[in-house]
């Protein structure tokens, strides 16, 4: 990402995940980092996606239907925020007060907004889901730090395998919710075993 589309996902972040007394700021948890790393590689670039030509208008029950790599799509999603902020307010999403960031993000993401980019479709498409993953997902993947969002919501990380005992424990606290364990927390099956002679 350039620096300005840096500064303006960084405000989006901001804005949709304040800091409070409840804790830190989707920047501080990451969320920012996780979108700029989740567009850099293999997911930003297409990966199984099909962006050969015809493309044909499909329904949005067909899921991806552009041209676009996820990546590219951000970039213009970004391009088309910006320019209908600066159409509106005459500076850019970053340089915005709050209320003004509000009704940008209320018109952008009910189809209000035009740009020429369906900044509709990118928002509830492209920029909500990643910015979803980037605040709960495991911290492995840069967003998340510290856990904060899964101790902020009781979630007990990689063992929420908790499927047979639904029942069991309906409307009781979920075991381990205060120390949630990530990916990092697993001993590594390649590491080596203290019992392996060398």
């Amino acid at each position: 990402m350039s620096r300005e589309e840096c500064a303006v996902t960084e405000a989006l972040v901001a804005h949709m995940w304040p800091a409070d007394h409840l804790g830190a700021s989707g920047v501080d948890l990451g969320i920012a980092h996780f979108i700029d790393r989740q567009l850099a590689g293999a997911f930003g670039r297409g990966d199984r996606l099909y962006l050969n030509a015809p493309f044909r208008k499909g329904k949005p029950e067909h899921g991806y239907q552009l041209a676009f790599t996820p990546e590219g799509w951000y970039k213009a999603g970004i391009a088309a925020l910006t320019r209908h902020c600066m159409d509106a307010h005459g500076k850019p999403f970053d340089q915005l007060s709050a209320q003004e960031r509000e009704a940008v993000l209320i018109q952008a993401s009910t189809g209000k907004a035009t740009s020429g980019l369906d900044l509709a479709a990118w928002f509830n498409g492209l920029f909500y889901p990643l910015f979803v993953q980037g605040a709960f997902s495991d911290p492995i993947y840069g967003g998340n730090r510290g856990k904060a969002a899964w101790k902020m919501i009781g979630y007990p990380g990689l063992p929420a395998f908790y499927s047979r005992d639904i029942v069991n424990f309906r409307a009781s606290a979920i075991r381990n919710r205060d120390t949630p364990m990530s990916i990092q927390d697993f001993p590594r099956p390649w590491s080596r075993s203290k019992n392996v002679k060398s």
